[in-house]
Order: structure tokens, then C-alpha cells, then sequence
């Protein structure tokens, strides 16, 4: 079973960059396609990126492309999301996830790292 910790947020102005971390403990982290989603306040969960098990196909939401890039260290067992050109609506709880056939598997979020964009 893969437990996730998700850490990295903050607050940080319109512009700005973070980089969210996903660490995973138990030893199928590097069997797992892998996921970001974010829940912003009174919305639904929405997907923002993929990446395969590998890490040599990557996918992400339209509203993030080309600014968002996502990663992972199957060594480390962790995976990343380098968050650049951040706008006010990208603020929402950014969880990770394993994902099969494209779906995240709902038994693992974690407790989710908030990110705040001020304007």
C-alpha cells in the first residue's frame, strides 16, 4: 500500500513559483502512474497533471500547460510539481495520487498542501 505525503505549498504572489512535493512511502510507488489534482474552496476536485510510471509521458490540464511541470524520482520515491507564472485562480489544496486507467485511486489522498496566490 502507498501512503502520500504532499508538502511544498505556501503563499506566494501572482508571478511567483512553488514546488510541491509528493513523498510516498511503501515500496509500489514506482508501480503507480501518479497524479495532481486541487480542490479550491466550493469546487469539485479537478485534475492538473500525469505522469506515467516511468516519467516519460507527461499530461496536464489546459488551463496549466506550460506552466506547471510535473515529475518524479522513482529512487525517491517522490514526485513533483515546479508550479511557474502562478495566477490567483491556481490557489486550492494540491493533493497527489496514484492513478490507474486514468483515474486516481480514491483510498490514497493525503491530507493535501494548500497554495495561496495573492494578486
Amino acid at each position: 500500500q502507498v501512503q502520500l505525503v504532499e508538502s511544498g505549498g505556501g503563499l506566494v504572489q501572482a508571478g511567483g513559483s512553488l514546488r510541491l512535493s509528493c513523498a510516498a512511502s511503501g515500496r509500489t510507488f514506482s508501480r503507480y502512474a501518479m497524479g495532481w489534482f486541487r480542490q479550491a474552496p466550493g469546487k469539485e476536485r479537478e485534475f492538473v497533471a500525469h505522469i506515467t510510471l516511468s516519467g516519460g509521458s507527461t499530461y496536464y490540464a489546459d488551463s496549466v500547460k506550460g506552466r506547471f511541470t510535473i515529475s518524479r524520482d522513482n529512487a525517491k520515491n517522490t514526485m513533483y510539481l515546479q508550479m511557474n507564472s502562478l495566477k490567483p485562480e491556481d490557489a486550492a489544496v494540491y493533493y497527489c495520487a496514484p492513478m490507474v486507467a486514468g483515474t486516481p485511486l480514491d483510498n490514497y489522498w493525503g491530507q493535501g498542501t494548500q497554495v495561496t496566490v495573492s494578486s
